[in-house]
């Protein structure tokens, strides 16, 4: 960041950047610019911290005496007061003790001398010393900060050193290490394991950290085939590869009924053909085994009942025989005996009309139960014939359903790389298109006039904190010269915020910097356009080339330096005619001289 310090006729010049800690330069012929820190490097005194503690005693170049000590902290004093006792604190310290209400002195105590009341602290007790402060603030002073040469007096150290310091121990904001103030870039992109990374294959961002998990599930990681050892196989083509690598081994087609070989794609069918009698056997086996299963779930009743109907058929054939004896044969003496002996336990005692007629009534449910069975019979084999349809209808649903996820995979693949293509190519477009209109509204005579439309909306947003800065595009001073931006804080910067409009200048990085002579020396003229043509609001500079910025960029841009009290916005919101239709015109104009 820089202040310039112009010609007479010219406005003085104030970096971009908070405006707490600016000074104002007198103007005189001589150009000669300060450079400052960047904005976020900015921070006030540690001083104006009201209750900031002592210098550390580090801090001290010489002998460190006892009078210079705070007798609270220990630590040499900072904007010294005096208490009614005589003993001298910190202006921090001894705030920070009477906050909760009037204190003992504790060096009075400790020297044994305390005395009320003049021994008792309170709030408005003690008066500024500034004898003592001026002893102090002249002592001379080094850096505490390992690295660093800088010397001086406690005053210098406090006001311009303190809290600046380059070698100044910080914390990472990501990982919470301490690391020196002018390490922090390096830290944050080569050592914090909390920085952000874009993976080289899939081009995501992902945090160092996580590289190993990233690496596990990237689709574009490269993968080796086992088969035939190619090599740097995207993990998204990965599975369509091994189905058509010739030798990448899979599981036979026979594994479900119990082949365990695993063989490569290119003789499968040599597998097939040397193993067919073995997979034969193995698929009977399985069969045999469904059958055997199909059986077992058959009503254990029906066994049941044809075993019983089997048993009565054989006492009913039993029964005929007897009764065809008996019609042959009177019944007389022993024979009617034992033939009475042998019905005795199957027919019940009567005359032979009564037992022909129980015996008609037992062939005909005999002749019931053999149709029957006979039914059930039919209606079993058509079950079964039904359960092997079933089971063939089931294993070619499931080979189906097998290819119609593959399919749905490998669609469903295809998916999502025809999505992340449309990404990349919409990225490509949005970049293409930013280019065109870079291109379309750059300049290349060193001449350029930003139109800047919707100025209270803008300005609205700039007031909001949602969008306090503008970059115009990019102009050359020829097509392969400088390339430069202004950049604009409609309602203003550091010492002009909220007051002024804040203009900058912006040297930035282009295709031919290497064919350029650096520093950048050339006068620059930044204008707010009168749209009546009657009263231009000019400033213009010439650079330093001692300054940063102004030297080749090493990033996309360097500091920008600029006016941030380039125009008062009380001039913008009275009646004016640098505002027409809701729009102002800003023209910077790059002296070409020399090049």
């Amino acid at each position: 960041m820089l202040i310039f310090n112009l010609s007479t006729q010219d406005q003085i010049l104030f970096p971009e950047g908070d405006g707490e800690n600016q000074t104002t330069i007198l103007t005189q012929r001589v150009f000669k610019p300060v450079t400052m820190a960047t904005q976020q490097d900015i921070s006030p005194p540690v001083s104006l911290d009201s209750l900031q503690s002592g210098f550390a005693t580090n801090v001290l170049a010489n002998k460190l005496e006892v009078k210079h000590l705070c007798n609270m902290c220990g630590l040499i004093l900072r904007r010294p007061l005096q208490a009614p006792c005589g003993h001298r604190y910190c202006s921090g310290c001894l705030k920070r003790m009477v906050s909760s209400g009037p204190q003992k002195c504790d060096a009075c105590i400790k020297e044994e001398i305390f005395e009320e009341p003049i021994s008792i602290l309170t709030k408005d007790c003690a008066f500024p010393d500034n004898a003592a402060r001026r002893e102090v603030e002249a002592l001379p002073a080094v850096c505490p900060n390992e690295g660093c040469v800088w010397k001086g007096t406690i005053k210098d150290y406090e006001t311009n050193h303190e809290g600046k310091c380059e070698f100044r121990m910080i914390p990472c904001p990501a990982c919470c290490e301490t690391i020196r103030f002018n390490e922090r870039e390096h830290h944050s992109e080569r050592e914090c394991p909390e920085r952000t990374l874009n993976c080289k294959y899939c081009k995501e961002l992902f945090y160092f950290k996580n590289i190993k998990a990233h690496d596990e599930i990237c689709h574009k990681f490269p993968m080796t085939c086992e088969g035939c050892a190619k090599k740097k196989i995207p993990r998204e083509k990965y599975v369509d590869h091994i189905k058509l690598c010739s030798k990448c081994k899979a599981p036979c087609r026979f594994h479900v009924v119990g082949c365990n070989a695993s063989v490569e794609n290119e003789k499968v069918p040599e597998h097939e053909r040397m193993c067919a009698y073995e997979h034969l056997n193995m698929l009977l086996h399985y069969i045999m085994n469904i059958k055997m299963n199909l059986e077992d779930l058959q009503p254990q009743s029906l066994e049941n009942t044809s075993l019983k109907i089997h048993r009565l058929h054989e006492s009913v054939t039993e029964l005929e025989l007897k009764l065809g004896q008996l019609n042959l044969a009177p019944v007389q003496g022993a024979a009617a005996a034992a033939s009475s002996r042998t019905l005795a336990p199957l027919l019940p005692v009567g005359p032979l009309e009564q037992q022909s007629s129980m015996l008609g009534e037992l062939q005909r449910k005999t002749q019931e139960l053999e149709l029957k069975i006979g039914t059930l019979e039919n209606i079993i084999c058509v079950l079964n014939r039904e359960v092997e349809r079933s089971s063939t209808s089931i294993e070619a649903n499931n080979r189906q359903h097998r290819l119609d996820q593959e399919k749905i995979e490998m669609l469903s693949n295809k998916v999502h790389q025809l999505e992340r293509a449309m990404a990349l190519k919409d990225l490509s477009i949005a970049e293409t298109e930013g280019r065109l209109r870079e291109l379309s509204a750059a300049t290349y005579d060193g001449v350029f006039i930003w139109r800047i439309s919707d100025f209270s909306k803008k300005r609205q947003d700039a007031i909001a904190g949602r969008a306090p800065a503008m970059f115009s595009p990019a102009f050359y001073t020829s097509k392969y010269g400088y390339k430069m931006c202004m950049r604009i804080y409609l309602n203003g910067d550091g010492t002009g915020r909220g007051s002024h409009l804040s203009l900058f200048f912006v040297v930035m990085r282009g295709q031919s910097d290497a064919l350029l002579k650096w520093p950048f020396n050339q006068k620059v003229t930044l204008m707010l356009l009168d749209q009546n043509n009657r009263e231009h609001i000019i400033d213009a500079f010439r650079p330093d080339v001692t300054s940063s910025s102004f030297q080749r960029p090493v990033s996309e841009m360097n500091i920008a330096s600029g006016c941030p009290l380039f125009c008062p916005l009380l001039r913008l919101d009275a009646k004016n005619s640098y505002i027409r239709d809701d729009t102002i015109f800003i023209k910077a104009i790059v002296d070409l001289t020399g090049l």
